[in-house]
């Protein structure tokens, strides 16, 4: 029995040794996206439900103002909040004299895109995924041309002012509306 132990032990320490050498883009580091990343802004599709109300219950889009428009108590802002912190707003505006405890829930249904440019197969826009690294919007994108620089890699940060350029050593998070560009190589 303790042969099956040694054997075990093996394999996972070969299967921790073929990571060792993959290492973080500079300046992407190798923690997961911030929160803020993840909070709502316009483009984003949202379902709601009020627990009880099933004509309160829906899919919203957050508008370009930021904003949701939500049965009986109008317009609601979203942007820059994360789904709790929405439907802590719904349940305090629905608590002003339309529902008793009203319970709301708010899940997101879908980010905004991203958009992978430059040379690849076939640039555009495509829907953002949990997990969604560069070389998976690279996939997305039916791989590099032939004239891709795999080297380097330009993104630009939804609300950021300009794109930065990245060594391409590894794989690091694609955020929501993340703008990604390859280059053309130079020989």
């Amino acid at each position: 029995m303790k042969w099956h132990k040694q054997i075990a032990l093996a394999g996972m320490l070969a299967m921790l040794g073929g990571c060792a050498g993959q290492a973080p883009l500079a300046g992407s580091g190798a923690a997961p996206p911030p929160a803020e990343a993840f909070r709502l802004s316009p483009g984003d599709k949202v379902k709601i439900a009020t627990y009880g109300e099933e004509t309160l219950t829906g899919d919203f889009e957050v508008s370009p103002a930021g904003t949701i428009a939500f049965p009986l108590i109008g317009e609601v802002k979203a942007a820059g909040l994360q789904t709790d912190e929405l439907s802590k707003a719904i349940e305090a505006k629905l608590a002003g004299g339309y529902l008793l405890e009203p319970k709301v829930s708010v899940q997101v249904a879908s980010f905004r895109p991203v958009y992978v440019l430059g040379e690849v197969n076939k640039p555009g826009e495509y829907p953002y995924t949990q997990g969604l690294t560069i070389r998976g919007a690279v996939a997305k994108a039916d791989g590099f041309t032939y004239r891709a620089n795999e080297k380097r890699v330009f993104l630009k940060r939804a609300g950021e002012a300009g794109e930065r350029e990245y060594e391409l050593t590894a794989d690091f998070p694609v955020l929501p509306g993340d703008t990604i560009r390859f280059g053309e190589r130079y020989f």
